[in-house]
């Protein structure tokens, strides 16, 4: 989804009555997350603004309700439902999702309380395990990829074809390894043409694809076509090695390609499936990514518990204070100035003790009756393990 897309998903939604969401779409995923709302409702304006059909979400689509929903943006957040386990690259479309929903108002408190709770957690994450460490994002993975197979890349001539998140992280980590001749390629030229301005490279129009393509060494695709740019007829069979990497979620070059001598294809299952230190130092991360998710998912439910009884805490204080301030109006003719003021005092102190017990014992009932549903769920679980 392009952020006008997400902008006028959130828009409907909004005119809906809806409130409190998020609309995440990365380089393999496009998500909404929504506080109290018909599944149906988010389908359908899922499948509205991204052009999807309602039979292809029906095949391809998934849902999560409740603590798993919450837990899954915690996941997505951090990198551990990604291409590349610890992708750094995600934690800045969330935040992109976040801003756009801020733009259109449709933030409400526990939304905006769990993707501060999200992104603490993140920070966290970073701090204190190696989940991001190494070639942690799909851009630098591909780039540690071509490296492995290419004699001295910086002399290489490179096209990159796509100038979207991926296209443009790809082309700066090309540049910061001084790749001196990247060309890029884009069906909106002007796109093409700022982003070759920015980092100083050439840029070209679709139409000059094929003539790029057999100057090149390595081509690089990351578009968000829905079917194959490249195939077989595009590429010269002159016997020059050369390597293709498709980060297209569908596939933008035929499998095809990887058949034909001196070339060599991959696409992105490849490069989560490459394996280096760094990658299984991530790896041995997890748990302790998970624990962390844990306490943090732990301390927003709690959050979540507390707004649950203000109501009632606010409906019990307004009653204590009414009933005061009835008394006290009863018996102020009984006391001089001074000593009223003394005993407005007084009774004032007595209310707010009442009340802050009374708030304990109500958090107190939530809790056990938490455990209590916790241990009944257990149990629960327990026997469905034994019965598998």
């Amino acid at each position: 989804m392009s952020k006008s897309q997400q902008k006028s998903l959130l828009c409907k939604a909004k005119h809906l009555g809806l409130n409190g969401i998020l609309v995440i779409s990365t380089c393999n995923r496009t998500e909404l997350f929504a506080y109290q709302a018909d599944s149906d409702t988010l389908a359908e304006l899922l499948t509205e603004y991204s052009n999807g059909s309602a039979q292809e979400y029906q095949k391809y689509g998934f849902e999560t309700f409740g603590e798993d929903a919450v837990r899954h943006l915690y996941e997505v957040t951090v990198g551990l439902d990604a291409q590349i386990l610890g992708d750094l690259q995600i934690i800045k479309q969330v935040k992109e999702a976040y801003e756009i929903s801020q733009e259109v108002d449709i933030v409400n408190a526990p939304v905006h309380r769990l993707v501060h709770s999200v992104f603490k957690t993140h920070k966290r994450i970073r701090h204190e395990t190696d989940l991001g460490g190494g070639h942690a994002s799909v851009a630098s993975a591909a780039v540690r990829f071509a490296q492995e197979r290419m004699t001295d890349l910086k002399n290489k001539s490179v096209v990159l074809v796509g100038t979207g998140k991926i296209g443009k992280v790809t082309c700066k980590n090309l540049v910061g390894l001084g790749v001196e001749t990247i060309t890029l390629v884009n069906r909106n030229k002007e796109k093409a043409a700022d982003l070759a301005d920015r980092f100083k490279v050439n840029y070209a129009p679709m139409t000059q694809l094929d003539e790029m393509v057999e100057q090149a060494s390595l081509i690089i695709v990351a578009t968000g076509a829905n079917m194959p740019i490249l195939n077989v007829a595009h590429i010269p069979n002159d016997g020059k090695h050369r390597v293709f990497l498709d980060l297209s979620v569908p596939r933008n070059i035929d499998p095809d390609v990887g058949e034909m001598p001196n070339v060599e294809l991959a696409n992105m299952d490849d490069l989560e499936n490459e394996t280096d230190e760094a990658r299984n130092k991530r790896k041995e991360s997890v748990p302790k990514a998970n624990q962390i998710i844990r306490a943090e998912l732990l301390e927003y439910r709690q959050w979540l518990d507390e707004q649950a009884i203000v109501p009632t805490i606010k409906a019990l204080t307004e009653k204590l204070e009414f009933i005061r301030q009835q008394e006290l109006d009863r018996m102020k003719h009984h006391f001089e100035n001074g000593d009223m003021k003394k005993v407005d005092l007084l009774t004032h102190r007595i209310v707010n003790k009442i009340a802050a017990r009374s708030i304990d014992l109500l958090k107190d009932e939530k809790q056990q009756k938490k455990e209590v549903t916790d241990l009944i769920q257990a149990v629960f679980d327990l026997k469905t393990e034994e019965e598998n």
